[in-house]
């Protein structure tokens, strides 16, 4: 099959790879129609994982049909439309049974090396090194879907391909933000980062009772979307003074939750750490600690996976800020987000900005990670 291989720096290239086949009963065999970018990707792609091998498949958030079923998948049936989490989870381990989905023991084929960054293996993921998983990416004309029953899940007829892949990964990890956050009526949120998921985070936030939310970001064209496809408060960095204009819009308090929706990625490269080693620069979430009303709460959405240069610890404490983070943990809001979207009450359509088949890629990649051409995320069909 056909397959966007990473295949060193910055070097992305569609291969001939072998096709996925059924390895243990629970598995099951999907068709993909679509599959889409992520900023999680750009580390991957840039090189800054030591454990990434040319040749592997790359991407984690798709939707398709399904094609061949392990004899223990019960709730999927070839040619059902499904779409399927990121996050790859037994379903059966403590951690997914306390809802910790992407803490899994059991979903992923790393082990020594995740101890040695994190101290604990996590949960597996699509497109990932060993380190995060070990299971081949979504770029690809199929792909093995291990645990099907747990991470898979049948898209109602109602909702199109288009609207229905950002329910694979991005709006669940809006919907964690708001969560963490502790959202509810009456709080005035501030998200920094007005990609997908900044956006649908806000969305999210707004869904559970915001009195205002505010979206931080420097490209005019993303903070357009903002203001018209999710009814939160657009502001640019480069013309305000951040935490001024946050604390005016807040009764001078500022806001009640702070969600960092950026990561490693959008920092210069120099700055970047590699995977488990080296210092990352947490410019927005250094922001979002210093803007947050005391008393407090901080997300860290972003992609991060080393160690972090000059956090303010001693603002978190003095101010007596709680600081939650997570990868999302699709399992328990996906059917719901599905649900929503067939209602007519989440719409992330105009998330996909570029359409491309997979043959092109590598130059949807380059358009996401360079913002050019008003990019917000490519989508590709095999």
């Amino acid at each position: 099959m056909r397959a966007l291989c990473w295949e060193g720096a910055d070097e992305l290239a569609v291969r001939q790879v072998p096709d996925p086949e059924l390895r243990n009963a629970q598995d099951m065999i999907v068709r993909v129609r679509q599959s889409v970018t992520c900023g999680a990707d750009l580390p991957l792609l840039a090189g800054r994982s030591p454990y990434l091998v040319a040749g592997d498949v790359l991407g984690h958030e798709f939707l398709g049909e399904v094609v061949e079923v392990g004899p223990e998948v019960r709730r999927h049936r070839v040619a059902d439309r499904v779409v399927v989490c990121a996050a790859v989870s037994c379903g059966a381990c403590w951690y997914c049974r306390q809802g910790l989905f992407a803490c899994c023991d059991n979903g992923t084929a790393g082990g020594p090396e995740a101890e040695s960054a994190w101290g604990q293996p996590v949960g597996g993921c699509y497109g990932h090194p060993a380190r995060t998983g070990g299971f081949a990416g979504s770029h690809a004309e199929y792909v093995r879907v291990p645990y099907a029953d747990v991470g898979a899940f049948t898209v109602p007829e109602a909702v199109s391909d288009d609207r229905a892949v950002f329910a694979s990964d991005a709006a669940p990890t809006g919907w964690l933000g708001a969560e963490l956050g502790e959202v509810g009526p009456g709080d005035v949120v501030a998200v920094w980062g007005a990609g997908a998921v900044g956006q649908l985070t806000a969305g999210a936030a707004l869904a559970r009772g915001a009195d205002r939310v505010v979206v931080i970001d420097d490209h005019d064209d993303r903070l357009r979307m903002v203001e018209r496809h999710v009814g939160a408060e657009p502001l640019n960095y480069r013309y305000v003074d951040v935490a001024a204009e946050l604390r005016e819009r807040s009764g001078g308090r500022g806001p009640d939750v702070c969600v960092e929706a950026v990561g490693m990625a959008a920092g210069p490269p120099g700055l970047l750490g590699r995977l488990g080693g080296g210092a990352e620069r947490p410019l927005a979430l250094r922001e979002a600690v210093h803007a947050c009303r005391k008393g407090g709460t901080v997300v860290v959405l972003g992609t991060w996976t080393g160690s972090v240069d000059a956090f303010p610890l001693g603002a978190v404490m003095n101010k007596g800020l709680t600081v939650r983070s997570a990868r999302q943990h699709g399992q328990r809001w996906i059917p719901t987000l599905l649900d929503r979207m067939a209602r007519d009450e989440l719409r992330t359509e105009h998330l996909a900005t570029h359409r491309l088949p997979l043959e092109r890629a590598a130059d949807g990649y380059a358009l996401f990670r360079d913002r050019t051409d008003g990019c917000v995320r490519a989508v590709f069909t095999p």
